[in-house]
């Protein structure tokens, strides 16, 4: 896992200002942080661009945070910490800065990382390749698994069945299916399942769809 520079800020993608296309969130007015470096390596990823970190220029804390304040006065509701793969970094001092915005802060992870920081919500997002930690599947929210065939939809019940198991008596996180962008097979997977196994609700690219940063 990369040891991060703290000094020196966070390796930064891009930061934007926009609606949450996906997940439980979907629709509502969201501040991006899009941080730099991932070596989980998704064949279907959709921002491969930021998996080295190394090219990507460190933002310091105190700027990311007084952008956060700014997209909390012009409507954001809260704040999505993403990537890459997020936890590849030490999150806590980010948390600790963005916390002056007063939004709620949301992250999306692989959870391949130990945690790090504090989050009022967290989407994990598994895959198959890289199985994530105990820690996350204790942790998370929302449990949103990506489809594009009949395996993945195995692998998803084994992951609910985990992160319920984790949690004792507390409930368990909200139970996601995603088909995979512009796969059709994965779309009709995950439809009837969903249709199937009232447990679980179906998440769609709606910014995608709609042409939405």
């Amino acid at each position: 896992m990369p040891e991060p520079r703290q000094e020196a800020g966070l390796p930064v993608v891009e930061t934007f200002h926009s609606l949450q296309g996906e997940g439980l969130h979907a629709g509502r007015s969201a501040f991006f942080i899009r941080l730099g470096g991932c070596n989980v390596g998704c064949s279907w990823c959709d921002t491969k661009h930021s998996w080295p970190a190394a090219v990507h220029p460190p933002h310091l804390l105190v700027a990311l945070a007084a952008e956060a304040q700014a997209a909390a006065e012009a409507g954001a509701s809260f704040v999505v910490v993403t990537g890459g793969e997020p936890l590849h970094h030490d999150l806590g001092p980010l948390c600790q800065a963005l916390a002056a915005s007063g939004l709620p802060l949301h992250l999306e992870t692989s959870g391949v990382d130990p945690l790090s920081g504090r989050f009022s919500w967290i989407t994990l997002s598994p895959k198959r390749h890289r199985p994530p930690t105990a820690e996350l599947l204790a942790a998370c929210h929302e449990l949103k698994v990506v489809v594009h065939e009949p395996a993945d939809l195995a692998f998803a019940a084994a992951m609910a069945a985990q992160a319920h198991g984790a949690r004792a008596a507390n409930p368990g996180p909200e139970l996601l299916l995603q088909p995979g962008w512009e796969c059709p097979s994965g779309q009709a997977l995950a439809i009837d399942y969903v249709r199937r196994h009232p447990r679980w609700r179906l998440s769609l690219q709606s910014h995608k769809l709609l042409g939405v940063r």
